[in-house]
């Protein structure tokens, strides 16, 4: 199996496999030490006896040194390219490992009872109203959340949510009658009084038009009076009925009873009672509306809701110094101070958390497990295998350190029982 290229490796797995390189070097620097202390205890043991405890302490620790290595050795691939068998453990086995380690996950760690134990022990809405509390996490937030907004919007067809649109305008808008509606809605404008304020615009209007428009009034009665009348009696009768005019609606604005405000209202009271009840001007009103609103004009209104929303949105959502910015970022604090300071609420938001972390959990987790499965499933073998002797190798190295230092001991330890035993 060909390591990985170093130059292909994260700046991470590069500095994994030079430290366990040193771990390697280590390791087999205190095998050869050992080895080196067999040979010499081993060639001057006859003129120095005590030597011979020396030569059994190396041989216990050359022993212990190949034994661990062997071991370490045998995970991740054949010692020596020999296929014997139960080595190679990880790459052999590799999807099993990945079914036992989805099947660990599943069943110690995706219970409802140990995550409800951990979110029950875990302030979630205090934590959580603490961040938010901070205006730069509000900003950040609100910030990732318009980017979210913004490209849901742009993936969103026009055309699909123009047809929404005017189903939704059609079924709800121009579907139903307006006549009744309308009429019940006008009723209670005229019984509150509501429309005197229009009728005052519309009087203030017509008194500031005659203030400035005299001039309209010449002819408007003199012309249809005979030919002899002289033309001073013709400007004489025109000025009476602009003078009149100024007069009349100058009376209404002064007197809220004046009988011209009585017609209107009663005008209305009419409207009202017609548009709830007279078939005749109920099926006017639909026909005027369906005129207004007929196929074309309702799929134009749809593009141009749509439109003019969607662009006003997207330019609110990119703009930090937006009103719609500004108000969602301030919502989200005053949301995170709420949550730090409101027992009830922290205790409405901790449940929902906890109950539905647990729901999740129950309903889902072997699908949660499987990922682990199914991606380990995915792996080469070979690179499974190096990845994860990257992360563990080094420190599977000291087990051939100890292995060396404690076959040592055990060594020496056997060989002096046995001379105080045996001589």
């Amino acid at each position: 199996m060909a390591p990985t290229p170093t130059h292909l490796l994260s700046p991470a797995d590069q500095e994994r496999r030079r430290a366990l390189r040193v771990m390697k070097g280590v390791a087999l620097g205190a095998l050869l030490g050992m080895a080196a202390v067999f040979l010499v205890s081993f060639a001057f043991e006859e003129q120095v006896p005590a030597l011979a405890y020396v030569r059994a302490a190396a041989e216990g620790g050359m022993v212990g040194a190949l034994a661990d290595w062997f071991a370490v050795t045998a995970l991740f691939r054949h010692p020596l390219g020999i296929p014997i068998p139960h080595t190679a453990i990880i790459p052999n086995r590799k999807d099993e490992i990945g079914r036992t380690l989805g099947e660990f996950v599943e069943t110690e760690f995706l219970r409802g009872d140990v995550v409800r134990a951990k979110l029950e022990a875990t302030a979630v809405a205090v934590r959580a109203g603490e961040w938010l509390r901070v205006p730069a996490h509000a900003e950040r937030v609100t910030a990732e959340g318009s980017a979210m907004a913004s490209g849901i919007l742009r993936a969103l067809s026009d055309d699909d949510v123009q047809d929404v649109i005017e189903e939704l305008a059609r079924e709800h808008l121009i579907a139903p009658e307006w006549g009744p509606p309308l009429g019940a809605w006008l009723g209670r404008i005229v019984d509150s009084g509501a429309h005197h304020g229009a009728v005052d615009l519309g009087v203030d209007n017509i008194e500031a038009w005659l203030a400035g428009n005299q001039t309209a009034f010449t002819g408007l009665v003199s012309r249809r009076l005979p030919a002899w009348v002289p033309s001073i009696a013709q400007r004489l009768v025109d000025d009476t009925v602009y003078n009149e005019a100024v007069k009349f609606v100058a009376a209404i604005k002064a007197d809220p009873q004046h009988p011209a405000r009585k017609a209107i209202d009663g005008y209305l009271h009419r409207l009202s009672d017609s548009l709830q009840h007279d078939p005749a001007t109920i099926g006017r009103l639909e026909d005027a509306k369906i005129a207004v609103f007929d196929s074309p004009r309702v799929r134009e209104l749809a593009a141009e809701v749509w439109n003019t929303a969607k662009t006003g949105l997207l330019a609110s959502l990119a703009d930090p110094q937006s009103g719609l910015r500004r108000r969602a970022a301030t919502a989200v604090a005053e949301i995170g101070d709420r949550l730090t300071t409101d027992a009830a609420l922290q205790r409405r938001v901790d449940t929902w958390v906890t109950d539905a972390a647990v729901f999740l959990v129950d309903r889902y987790r072997h699908d949660i497990a499987s990922i682990i499965t199914d991606t380990v499933e995915r792996w080469d073998p070979a690179e499974t295998t190096e990845k994860i002797e990257l992360m563990v190798g080094r420190d599977l190295q000291y087990i051939r350190l100890n292995g060396t230092i404690v076959g040592a001991l055990a060594g020496l330890i056997i060989f002096t029982v046995a001379q105080a035993l045996l001589g």
